[in-house]
């Protein structure tokens, strides 16, 4: 079996989490792919972008999915597209809906403005500098269902200190899911204090739900 980890938003391959996870995964003799979502072009990413990139990745075979952030968010589009190749999904503090609570969430002369510029400065914290991102990344990602109709086993771990992604969304998207186990931490967005908890609960889960890990 296949295990890929999804990085955040203006994250990348060599983030904590990502990092944290590849290490412990080979002390069980498995590898952890890490691949870089945006494929080295961080301005024009988009949902649409990543999930074709994604689906290329898979080509044609399964893998279990762990989504940070909007990696989870796009965790959680993969699998309720493609359900019979990714058996479970894990995701940490995932940004359901993130187009929409980004636009909603941020000014709206800021929001006006890069639409009609195309583009503004954000802070990429993978390469700690700033980068321009197209306002690509906010239509496109309209267009997709705030919360995906997974129906495989699905881990959400999130943190109730959370200041980026409201928990709250993790508690609408697990409501009413029987296949859904929410884990409601004590931590922030990063989640890196909260590391040796969350491996022990997603080996936990990987085993209940079949996946051979060691």
């Amino acid at each position: 079996m296949r295990f890929i980890y999804l990085h955040g938003f203006a994250s990348g391959p060599e983030s904590g989490k990502g990092q944290f996870f590849r290490t412990r995964f080979a002390e069980l003799g498995h590898q952890l792919e890490l691949p870089d979502l945006t494929e080295g072009d961080f301005e024009h990413t988009t949902l649409t972008r990543q999930l074709g990139f994604l689906e290329r990745l898979l080509a044609g075979g399964s893998a279990v999915l762990l989504g940070s952030s909007m990696g989870g968010y796009l965790a959680a589009l993969a699998g309720a597209r493609h359900p019979r190749q990714i058996p479970v999904v894990v995701l940490l503090a995932p940004a359901f809906g993130l187009a929409r609570h980004w636009a909603e969430s941020d000014d709206a002369d800021a929001v006006r403005d890069w639409r009609q510029r195309g583009w503004r400065m954000v802070y990429h914290y993978g390469e700690k500098r700033e980068r321009r991102l197209a306002y690509d990344l906010i239509a496109d990602g309209l267009r997709y269902e705030e919360f995906p109709d997974v129906r495989q086993p699905a881990l959400v771990i999130h943190g109730r200190r959370d200041g980026a992604v409201d928990y709250r969304l993790s508690e609408r998207f697990a409501e009413g899911r029987p296949n859904v186990e929410l884990l409601l931490v004590d931590s922030d967005h990063q989640l890196l204090d909260v590391l040796d908890l969350m491996w022990d609960r997603v080996l936990a889960f990987l085993k209940l739900a079949g996946i051979e890990h060691g």
